[in-house]
């Protein structure tokens, strides 16, 4: 069965939610990372969000945060409801250069004509796909980023025995990612990740034309 993510996204609106709490932590992140990550010369930045839904993950923080206009956003949303809600965000915030996209973010080709970005967002990714799903996507990172850009990712807590963001903090650190942050808390079940490219960036290498699909 197909997941309802319009309704899985009803969460957000209560305040003590699961949700709404991983909600904050991804913003606080944001907020850093748009001080930290490289830039361009001039000062710009490209930015894309895998698996976007309606951009409340980044739009909100574009708008108080990037004033200048300095950050360049491709959002990709598969599902058309969601990735409409986020275009009209896009427009009621002013925010001329988020270009939101109906497509699938486990294509590259959704959002290659962005790379190399300073700025990758994985967030609701990983608790959705397979390890080896997982692993290959980490892997493929490096491909669409800068030196030095930043990932943001989150994972929940799954229900077994061993925690799963650790594979997931694994993967990074195998394939030239320093952590900068990880939030775990003891009273929920979402995890925050923030990690530095510090190995070689391979943007000018083709990544797999696959690199998730949701089980």
């Amino acid at each position: 069965m197909v997941k309802d993510w319009v309704r899985w996204h009803q969460d957000y609106e209560t305040p003590d939610s699961s949700l709404s709490r991983r909600l904050v932590v991804v913003q606080e992140f944001l907020v850093r990372a748009l001080t930290e990550a490289p830039a361009e010369p001039g000062g710009q930045r490209r930015l894309i969000s895998l698996c976007a839904g309606d951009g409340r993950d980044v739009l909100p923080v574009l708008a108080r945060h990037d004033s200048g206009r300095t950050v360049r956003a491709v959002l990709a949303e598969l599902d058309p409801a969601l990735a409409e809600r986020a275009r009209t965000t896009a427009g009621e915030l002013n925010l001329p250069h988020v270009d939101v996209r109906t497509g699938d973010a486990g294509l590259i080709d959704t959002y290659l004509d962005a790379v190399p970005a300073h700025l990758v967002m994985t967030c609701g990714v990983f608790g959705n796909i397979g390890d080896e799903d997982a692993r290959r996507t980490i892997a493929a990172l490096p491909d669409l980023l800068v030196a030095g850009g930043i990932v943001i990712w989150t994972r929940g807590r799954g229900n077994g025995s061993a925690d799963p963001s650790s594979r997931v903090r694994a993967h990074f650190a195998e394939n030239g990612f320093k952590e900068l942050a990880f939030t775990q808390p003891t009273d929920a079940r979402f995890r925050v990740g923030m990690n530095r490219l510090v190995g070689d960036s391979s943007s000018a290498r083709q990544p797999p034309r696959r690199l998730f699909a949701f089980a």
